[in-house]
C-alpha cells in the first residue's frame, strides 16, 4: 500500500480505509480537476464513505485487532484498506480458491484475511523481505488458528516465485495478490501469471498511486512502472481486467 494522509473518520474506521476516498478523489476526480484538498470531499461533509463501511464491512474480530495494531506504526497507512480486503475474500472464496500468492506481506494483515476464508488444507504463500514487520501479524495468525496455511517467504518475492515455478507449480495457484515494490510489479505479473491457473485472478494494488498516474514525472520510476503496467494490462489478451477506484486503485486481472 502507499502511505495517504487520513481524513476525518474515526480512527478504527478511518485506518485502512482511509486510502479508499482519498485515492477517488485525486485518482479519479482528477479527470474533472483535483480539488486542492481531497479532505473538501471526503471529509466530515461527506460521509459516503463511511456509510459504505457502516453498511458492508464485516471484519473478523482478530483481523480488525491486527488493522488495530498496525494503526499505531508509524508507516501504518501503508496496510490495505479493509474494504479492498474484503473485497479479495469475497473472490477467493467464489472460486474457491485453495493456494494463494501473497507479494507484500507487511504486518500480515491481508494475509489474515485470505487464511480465513481458506479451506483447512489451503496455503498462502506470503513473500516479504522484511520479517520485523510480520512478526506482529504472527501471534493473531495463530490466534486465529491459521497458522498452519501460512508459508512466509522472508527473500526476495521473485526467487521464490522462480522456485515455485522450478518446483512444477505452474498453473496449480487461484489467487495472487501484489503489493510490494512498484519498480518489480511487471516482473511480479509475469510470474504470478505463469503460476495461476486458468480462471484464477491477479490482484494488483496502488494502481492509481495516489493519483501520480495521471502525469507520471520522467524521473519517478515507481509511478513509471505502475502506468506502463497499467497500460499494458489494457491490451493484454491473456486477461480480462477490472480497474477500481478502491483503496489506492485495484486492478482485477482474471486468467483466461
Amino acid at each position: 500500500g502507499a502511505e495517504m494522509p487520513l481524513f476525518s473518520v474515526p480512527k478504527e474506521v478511518a485506518v485502512g480505509t482511509a486510502m479508499l476516498g482519498v485515492a477517488f478523489a485525486t485518482g479519479v476526480l482528477a479527470v474533472f480537476g483535483t480539488p486542492k484538498s481531497s479532505k473538501t470531499i471526503m471529509g466530515k461533509s461527506s460521509p459516503l464513505w463511511q456509510y459504505i463501511l457502516d453498511h458492508s464491512l464485516r471484519e473478523h474480530p482478530i483481523l480488525k485487532k491486527l488493522r488495530l495494531l498496525t494503526a499505531d506504526l508509524p508507516c501504518g497507512r501503508m496496510m490495505v484498506s479493509c474494504d479492498e480486503a474484503q473485497l479479495m475474500a469475497n473472490l477467493v472464496r467464489l472460486i474457491k480458491a485453495n493456494k494463494v500468492i501473497e507479494i507484500g506481506v507487511f504486518t500480515g494483515y491481508n494475509t489474515l484475511n485470505m487464511a480465513l476464508v481458506l479451506p483447512d488444507n489451503g496455503r498462502v504463500i506470503a513473500c516479504d523481505i522484511n520479517e520485523e514487520y510480520a512478526k506482529i501479524g504472527k501471534p493473531l495468525w495463530k490466534e486465529a488458528r491459521v497458522e498452519h496455511k501460512i508459508d512466509l517467504q522472508i527473500k526476495p518475492a521473485i526467487q521464490t516465485l522462480d522456485e515455485l515455478l522450478a518446483s512444477g507449480e505452474a498453473e496449480t495457484f487461484d489467487f495472487a495478490f501484489i503489493d510490494a515494490d512498484k519498480e518489480s510489479y511487471n516482473e511480479y505479473y509475469e510470474k504470478c501469471l505463469r503460476l495461476i491457473r486458468k480462471g484464477g485472478i491477479i490482484a494488483i494494488d496502488n494502481v492509481l498511486w495516489s493519483g501520480r498516474v495521471l502525469k507520471p514525472r520522467k524521473d519517478d520510476f515507481e509511478t513509471q512502472s505502475i502506468h506502463h503496467l497499467n497500460e499494458k494490462l489494457l491490451r493484454d489478451a491473456r486477461v480480462n481486467i477490472s480497474m477500481l477506484p478502491m483503496g489506492d486503485g485495484l486492478t482485477l486481472a482474471f486468467k483466461l
